[in-house]
């Protein structure tokens, strides 16, 4: 989220066009921390010359500005507005996401982990991979500090079968690596999985590509991003889990996954081989 002056703030929005009317976009939307959960509502556009731009089914981030008192927030109008992925492809849009399939091969991207060391994707083959994405200093529940508290449940419940813990791997990937060093990472990771200096790390790591790898992975897994004021991140989720093949398994693109669930579907998928 960033503010502005006086009573104006401003938060920045992903979701999907449902119908345009005039000045007015319908928008099925994800969870803005700090300003909605995810619903649908019509906003107005802030340049009402960007509907003729607008198709129902195109993907869109934006920035919404709303004024805020006491009773809440008013007159919510969508500007900056990105069509990352048309309904009707009349033009190719500046950033493409790509929305994780299963089946299909996951690149093999280069990550520097918690202990200063270049790690690959490719070096999990032969596990079953559960990757996440977080920053570390995300201060919304509902958002990283969720996914990071699932994962270390997760981590107790595979240690307590010997035989699944050692065919699976946890893997936490930052998209803030310039404040996600090596070591803050491996202070955060040893903050959550409750080994603090102790943490071995041999089962779950927590890493970030360079600034330059950045845009290829969280464009693939879907990850959108955005910097407001002191450099707080506003951004979408995505887990997947990636079967011993480097092949994608299943993708959950929000928080509403429980712990269970996954470690039930790795357990189907580590028996059936």
């Amino acid at each position: 989220m960033s503010s502005s002056n006086g009573n104006e703030r401003s938060f920045s929005i992903r979701g999907k066009v449902v119908s345009v009317s005039g000045a007015t976009v319908e928008l099925d939307h994800e969870a803005v921390p700090g300003f909605m959960s995810a619903m649908t509502m019509p906003y107005q556009l802030e340049d009402p010359s960007v509907a003729s731009e607008l198709h129902p089914g195109d993907r869109l981030t934006a920035t919404i500005h709303a004024r805020k008192d006491a009773d809440g927030f008013h007159d919510p109008r969508l500007d900056q507005v990105v069509v990352i992925a048309q309904a009707r492809p009349d033009y190719l849009p500046p950033v493409q996401y790509h929305v994780p399939t299963m089946g299909e091969t996951v690149p093999d991207f280069t990550l520097l982990n918690q202990n200063g060391r270049v790690i690959h994707l490719a070096q999990f083959r032969g596990k079953l991979l559960l990757m996440t994405f977080i920053y570390t200093r995300c201060t919304f529940a509902d958002f990283c500090p969720r996914m990071s508290r699932n994962f270390a449940e997760l981590e107790k419940d595979l240690a307590g079968d010997p035989t699944l813990y050692a065919a699976t791997h946890l893997l936490s990937v930052s998209f803030d690596p310039t404040y996600d060093t090596p070591a803050v990472l491996r202070s955060y990771g040893g903050a959550y999985t409750g080994r603090y200096t102790r943490e071995t790390f041999a089962h779950w790591d927590f890493a970030a590509p360079s600034e330059k790898l950045l845009p290829a992975m969280t464009q693939y897994f879907d990850v959108g991003i955005t910097t407001g004021d002191n450099r707080a991140l506003t951004h979408s989720l995505s887990t997947v889990l990636i079967g011993k093949d480097g092949k994608v398994v299943a993708w959950y693109p929000s928080n509403e996954w429980k712990p269970e669930d996954i470690l039930t579907k790795m357990k189907q998928v580590a028996a059936a081989g």
